[in-house]
């Protein structure tokens, strides 16, 4: 099967958060869920990881609905169960109950089975000053790329 250049980003996910630690995780969709990806037609700007349970749960990703689907297409902004290691989720609920920690959604893709992948990770919010000490660093980069050229 041939890979796919599917990848869908939370663009925001870096500006507003340190990154600590990352991991791949299976989501749970419906058949024309799957189809609407595949179209790249999906969002996670505004999208987070949370806990019900014992279960890890994807909550306000917006999956657009698909165009040819007829009454049993899919609800666009529904919470999808996150497919991870026992393991994995039990520590990634104790990082998450401690204080400043969340997990958001950073990259949505398929690989090259053909199966739908989430990109999460553990994060840290940043404040207002960290905020504009990575736009200087930005601009100073984007400076330095200008100049060597």
């Amino acid at each position: 099967m041939a890979t796919s250049n599917i990848r869908i980003k939370n663009k925001k996910a870096s500006f507003e958060y340190y990154l600590e630690e990352r991991y791949v995780a299976g989501i749970q969709l419906t058949g024309t869920e799957i189809k609407s990806i595949r179209n790249g037609k999906a969002q996670l700007t505004e999208s987070y990881c949370f806990f019900k349970n014992e279960e890890l749960f994807v909550k306000n990703m917006h999956i657009n609905e698909y165009e040819l689907g007829t009454i049993y297409n899919h609800e666009p902004k529904r919470d999808r169960k996150l497919l991870l290691k026992k393991r994995e989720l039990r520590k990634l609920k104790t990082r998450i109950n401690e204080k400043g920690f969340t997990l958001i959604p950073l990259i949505l893709f398929i690989n090259e089975k053909g199966l739908a992948k989430l990109e999460i990770a553990l994060a840290k919010g940043k404040h207002t000053y960290d905020k504009r000490s990575s736009l200087k660093e930005k601009d100073v980069k984007r400076d330095m790329d200008r100049a060597s050229d």
